[in-house]
């Protein structure tokens, strides 16, 4: 991401905030494993995205007019002991060289120095999250404040959540945050060929979860954008199945929902093929019915448009389908009135994608879905699932399909990122042919 970025953020933040604000934002906190060991850190998106600051127990604060500097960071500082054990640090000095920080100082000065920094402000932004002791921290430094107010000094005695504000910036994507989930769309594009052409009866899930992983490391992405879920027959119903531990068998589906993360932001992509690389009449049956569904769906993302028509219009195709091979009965307006369908297709059919998988911004203005916009980005996801079921026919047991991929709203309708990846029922078979 270029650096340039994070300052414009920063200053369409503070312009909203206003002059007698000021805005908290700590990073997330370091988890530990066991004793000595790390979970690998992933900084706080919110954090990272006003600030581009990759490194833990650092807090950023924003004051708007201050004369000294708007931007002031807490971070650690160099320490060659601990860079010897852990990696590099930035220290102060590079908090502002290279991440342009106004001001930095030691995260052990918090205490001494914040206060101030509170003084005769009306507000605080700062969303109140999982780390309690750190919201503690905040209160207690404005009762500092307000102990001081017979001397003149006036304490913040508003608390507003960044949350609001934050991540609606957030849901408009700039070219730069298109850029790199394109990126991480080609990667995992590759990615899932690379399964695709790689799987066969007999292998493990956790087989073609190792393809992914290796496509996506070797160009540069060190973690999937999730836990990858790979699921054959009835695993696939499974909607968040990661075990990924079952051997794929003959003549059953496998469901791969799997997606990169590139400097920071996610992609998200899902496609189901026949473990043998031909689809029984009944998988590819079911498969069209999605994909039909898909396809409406899609067309439906376009400015002016709210957040729930591609729901709706993938509702209206599913549960036509679904009546038309008799898995549903009745009428079809009655069937997704009462409902019906959710039975098999069990969840909506898009959320947000930016740096979080499932990204912020609220899907609803008020009482109302919100209209999609040019620079929004949001995944397309319809799915059936078909476990084992009294009353269902056994020729419909253990399919599960979902296809996947992510749309980016723009001027005139929507761009595909992850058009390049095969989707036809044809499509998935010629490449797993290819591969075999």
């Amino acid at each position: 991401m270029d650096m340039k970025e994070f300052p414009r953020r920063r200053k369409k933040l503070m312009d909203m905030m206003g002059d007698d604000s000021i805005a908290i934002l700590p990073t997330t906190l370091i988890q530990i494993g066991n004793i000595g060991v790390e979970f690998s850190f992933k900084q706080d998106s919110d954090f990272y995205y006003l600030t581009g600051f990759p490194e833990p127990e650092a807090v950023a604060i924003l004051i708007p007019g201050r004369a000294n500097g708007e931007y002031v960071l807490f971070c650690r500082e160099r320490d060659k002991k601990m860079e010897t054990w852990y990696g590099r640090r930035a220290g102060l000095e590079d908090a502002i060289k290279l991440y342009a920080a106004d001001d930095a100082f030691p995260t052990e000065d918090l205490n001494d120095i914040l206060p101030g920094l509170l003084e005769d402000k009306e507000r605080i932004f700062y969303t109140i999250r999982d780390n309690a002791v750190f919201d503690q921290r905040v209160v207690g430094w404005v009762k500092q404040v307000r102990a001081k107010e017979r001397t003149g000094i006036h304490a913040p005695d508003e608390l507003v959540s960044l949350k609001h504000i934050l991540h609606n910036m957030r849901l408009y994507k700039s070219r730069q945050e298109i850029k790199a989930i394109r990126e991480a769309v080609k990667i995992s594009v590759n990615a899932h060929k690379r399964a695709m052409k790689a799987c066969r009866p007999g292998m493990m899930e956790y087989e073609i979860e190792a393809e992914l992983t290796y496509e996506f490391m070797r160009h540069g992405v060190r973690s999937p954008a999730y836990t990858s879920i790979v699921g054959g027959g009835e695993n696939s119903c499974i909607l968040h199945y990661t075990k990924n531990s079952d051997e794929l068998k003959e003549g059953d589906i496998l469901l791969i929902d799997a997606g990169a993360e590139y400097d920071k932001y996610t992609s998200d992509i899902t496609r189901t093929v026949p473990i043998n690389g031909k689809f029984t009449i009944e998988q590819r049956t079911i498969y069209d019915v999605v994909l039909t569904g898909q396809l409406a769906a899609i067309e439906q993302v376009k400015p002016g448009n709210h957040w729930n028509d591609p729901h709706d219009a993938a509702v209206e195709v599913i549960a036509e389908g679904l009546l038309e091979l008799g898995i549903l009965k009745g009428q079809k307006e009655k069937v997704i009135k009462d409902g019906a369908y959710s039975k098999f297709y069990i969840h909506h059919t898009s959320h947000w994608l930016g740096m979080d998988v499932h990204d912020v911004g609220d899907y609803k203005v008020d009482i109302d879905w919100r209209l999609l916009e040019p620079g929004m980005v949001l995944t397309v996801e319809p799915g059936l699932y078909f476990s084992p079921t009294r009353g269902l026919a056994k020729k419909w047991w253990k399919i599960g399909v979902r296809i996947e991929d992510d749309v980016l709203v723009t001027e005139n309708g929507h761009d595909i990122l992850s058009k390049d990846l095969p989707k036809t029922a044809d499509e998935i078979e010629a490449i797993m042919v290819s591969g075999h």
